[in-house]
């Protein structure tokens, strides 16, 4: 028996035809569901997908249609990330996002997770290897505002630039790195966690 609402029905069709502009065009979910909203010619109020169903199109998408392509892009990225975490392990780094949940492309940003006893520290441990950032502010782990770093950086096995965003928090808020999302899934990993996943491919 189909249980589904209309509204499910939008929903889901939304998060179908936000998939490309996630995966092939490296927007973020919000401006994504947009760009389906009006292609679908939706009503405004439309209610929108929320993350959960956004990620289970996004795998479906790539089980689709970039399968050739998309499981090298992933690893390549954790195998960047996992680089950029030891070089900040200091900062008890977490990965997070597509990268962490396995819906990364070529065009996805690499989301770490920061945790310091004075977030001034980041800056200046970047500063000290030449590294050049741009600064921004999100919502943290916590529901605060934390600061963004945003790094450009080569990619060995891409043309194109990959960014890598630096979510700095105070310590205190490490505990709330633990949190785990609706289907009890992690919703982000530390260097161990990432480790694993690469270990299922045999490769670091």
């Amino acid at each position: 028996m189909n249980t589904r609402t209309p509204a499910d029905h939008a929903a889901l069709e939304i998060a179908r035809a936000a998939a490309p502009w996630v995966l092939e065009h490296g927007l973020d979910y919000a401006n994504a569901k947009r760009k389906a909203l009006a292609a679908l010619g939706l009503p405004p109020r439309t209610p929108l997908p929320d993350n959960a169903l956004m990620e289970a199109a996004l795998h479906e998408h790539i089980a689709l249609f970039l399968q050739d392509t998309q499981p090298s892009e992933l690893l390549a990225l954790r195998r960047l990330a996992r680089q950029w975490m030891l070089r900040l392990a200091e900062f008890r780094p977490h990965l997070s996002g597509a990268v962490w949940n396995g819906t990364a492309t070529q065009h996805s940003m690499v989301s770490l997770q920061l945790f310091a006893d004075d977030p001034k520290m980041v800056d200046i441990c970047l500063l000290n290897q030449h590294v050049e950032f741009e600064v921004e502010e999100l919502t943290g782990v916590d529901g605060k505002p934390a600061v963004c770093l945003v790094l450009g950086v080569q990619c060995a096995d891409f043309e194109l630039q990959t960014g890598i965003s630096l979510l700095v928090h105070d310590f205190d808020a490490l505990r709330q790195a633990k949190r785990r999302d609706a289907a009890d899934k992690p919703l982000r990993g530390d260097l161990a966690a990432v480790d694993k996943l690469l270990e299922k491919i045999g490769v670091q």
